[in-house]
């Protein structure tokens, strides 16, 4: 399975890049691919690491000006000419998503993902892995947006979230029919 993870770029606390550490190496114990914004640094790195140590493959996708910071060992390095190309090419390559900690560049990736899921326009599973609560207020939103009538499908439906790495992997296998 590829996995695109939305994540970010920043060196974080272990709060964070622990749950990340664990998610990769599932991913790549797994024997699925990693399909990431390309980076060579912050919980992006993590992830990379965490997935080649593993056993798992390496698919980046970054964007022009940033290519001087991507990672020179990924399996496949896709260079795009904007964001928006990027996050297309991520979810064309993607199986699922999951969206881990990240600021306003993360926040847009996963508003864009789930608003495109309503839509209809791909039936991707996504899950927000909540590492350390990250996601308490936005799960409430969401779930303030349901019960406001602002979501034409329920929100179980949109996204799962998943607590842990373990929670986040087991939500995807059993989407796609691994378990």
């Amino acid at each position: 399975m590829n996995i695109a993870v939305f994540c970010s770029a920043a060196d974080l606390d272990a709060r964070y890049t622990a749950p990340a550490r664990e998610f990769a190496g599932l991913i790549g114990r797994g024997g699925h691919t990693l399909v990431w914004g390309g980076s060579e640094s912050g919980l992006m790195k993590v992830m990379a690491d965490g997935v080649q140590e593993s056993g798992g493959r390496l698919v980046g996708v970054t964007v022009e000006f940033l290519a001087a910071c991507a990672r020179s060992n990924a399996d496949e390095m896709v260079v795009t000419r904007d964001l928006a190309a990027r996050k297309a090419q991520l979810l064309a390559r993607a199986d699922a998503v999951v969206i881990m900690v990240g600021g306003t560049g993360t926040l847009d990736e996963a508003t864009e993902i789930l608003e495109l899921k309503k839509h209809g326009i791909h039936d991707k599973p996504v899950v927000l892995l909540n590492a350390a609560g990250f996601y308490d207020g936005l799960k409430a939103q969401f779930q303030r947006m349901e019960d406001e009538g602002f979501l034409p499908l329920p929100l179980s439906e949109l996204v799962f979230f998943a607590e842990d790495g373990l929670g986040a992997m087991a939500y995807l296998e059993e989407s796609a029919g691994l378990q």
